[in-house]
């Protein structure tokens, strides 16, 4: 089995088949148990439907069963002998826009389907630009209910047509156009003999060979420090001056003997060893769990960071970022006090300024708002208390990324991406 994994989300408005699909590619790639197939059989005759609901294996929640929606992200996995998969059954509700932030903020490639009846709908933008806000570096446009309009190539044209424009103001990297029908199986996992006018692949074939390994940022060197290795007893003479740097590279790759410095103090040193739970590497790379044993005794704790001599990251307690709102307990207003937690280390933060809010179906920004409410994104200014390590969000995902957290309640209360620091 190979060890590449595809992280992708699906989403779309209401109603345009998402759980319908990922039901359909568990099924047809037999990833399901003959027990869940079963229960879902009997919950479909029980409600009167003509065929099995695939839909039902991923509406985990008894409120999205009953209403036939999904409101929480649900995570499925499956596998193919090339790939194996994660899947974010992301809600297309326009109130669970955090969920779609959420699932999305991980993924490599995002699904966005359309009801070919509807055409595009507002949440379809929505999602689109969430997807590349977010810097997803994949994006599928799957048009779903072909059987229902005949399985018509000019209603698939003018629909490819019209997101095609809509794209055209967003970053979209890679853009992908499939038409499918999630109900019958056609362009899922093999490809349809119900619409020969279409040349391209399955949606499956796609998601097993779309090409990922550059979408990593393997150049800057990024290792955000998680804890430090101690051994409390040994007897073996070795350890009793072990000292490793335990952490996820965050970025580019690392080998012994590479010269590294350490922020925030700026020293520099070697790697002498690089240690996973499987024994000592010859090299390391992102997204790769290790432990780095180095040649100098440098005083690093848990939130610093280890970086390349001439290329580290901005060290700023001013950054720019745009942030999604997350709760409804509160909103996001200048002098806000809040907590950061950027890789590993958490910092007291205040809201400087909020320089607009933007309308995501739109892309109107509104100089004028004074807060952000619950599902709100805007471009805020925060002031650290502590010097934050950062990158763009478009340079690298990991340590351009950062949450916000209510320091009375601990609870997540924002996702930030940084657009600039100062």
């Amino acid at each position: 089995m190979s060890n590449d994994i595809l992280r992708f989300a699906t989403a779309g408005s209401v109603d345009d088949g998402k759980s319908t699909l990922i039901g359909r590619l568990l099924y047809d790639s037999k990833s399901i148990f003959e027990d869940q197939l079963d229960a879902v059989e009997r919950t479909s005759v029980a409600r009167g439907e003509e065929q099995t609901n695939l839909a039902l294996l991923t509406d985990g929640l008894r409120a999205e069963r009953e209403q036939g929606i999904t409101i929480d992200v649900a995570y499925r996995y499956f596998a193919t002998p090339k790939r194996t998969f994660i899947i974010a059954d992301t809600p297309g509700h326009i109130q669970y826009t955090r969920n779609m932030v959420t699932g999305a903020s991980t993924s490599d490639l995002a699904i966005i389907l359309v009801d070919a009846r509807k055409g595009l709908q507002e949440q379809s933008r929505r999602h689109a630009f969430l997807a590349t806000l977010l810097q997803v570096p994949h994006l599928v446009l799957a048009v779903n209910k072909m059987d229902l309009v005949d399985y018509s190539q000019d209603r698939f044209e003018e629909i490819k047509a019209e997101f095609s424009e809509f794209a055209a103001k967003l970053d979209a990297r890679d853009l992908t156009f499939v038409p499918i029908s999630a109900l019958h199986g056609d362009n899922v996992v093999s490809r349809s003999e119900n619409m020969p006018w279409y040349t391209g692949c399955s949606l499956l074939h796609h998601l097993e060979n779309v090409h990922i390994a550059s979408d990593r940022n393997l150049i800057d060197a990024r290792f955000p420090v998680q804890y430090v290795v101690r051994p409390h007893k040994s007897d073996d003479p070795e350890l009793h001056d072990y000292r490793g740097y335990a952490g996820q590279l965050a970025g580019g790759v690392l080998k012994p003997g590479d010269e590294v410095t350490h922020l925030p103090s700026g020293l520099s040193t070697r790697i002498t060893k690089i240690l996973t739970a499987d024994g000592e590497v010859a090299e390391a790379f992102s997204p790769m769990s290790v432990s780095l044993l180095l040649e100098d005794d440098i005083d690093i704790s848990r939130g610093d960071m280890i970086c390349r001599p001439n290329n580290t990251p901005v060290v700023s307690q001013d950054i720019e970022a745009m942030v999604c709102w997350m709760t409804d307990s509160r909103k996001l207003t200048p002098r806000s006090k809040l907590i950061v937690k950027h890789t590993t280390r958490t910092a007291k933060v205040m809201v400087k300024d909020l320089r607009y809010r933007l309308d995501v179906n739109s892309l109107h920004r509104d100089e004028s708002a004074d807060h952000l409410a619950l599902n709100e994104i805007g471009r805020v200014r925060l002031r650290s208390a502590q010097p934050l390590f950062v990158d763009e969000y478009a340079k690298n995902r990991q340590t351009g990324g950062f949450i916000l957290i209510d320091e009375a309640t601990n609870t997540t209360v924002g996702a930030g991406m940084v657009v600039k620091a100062e």
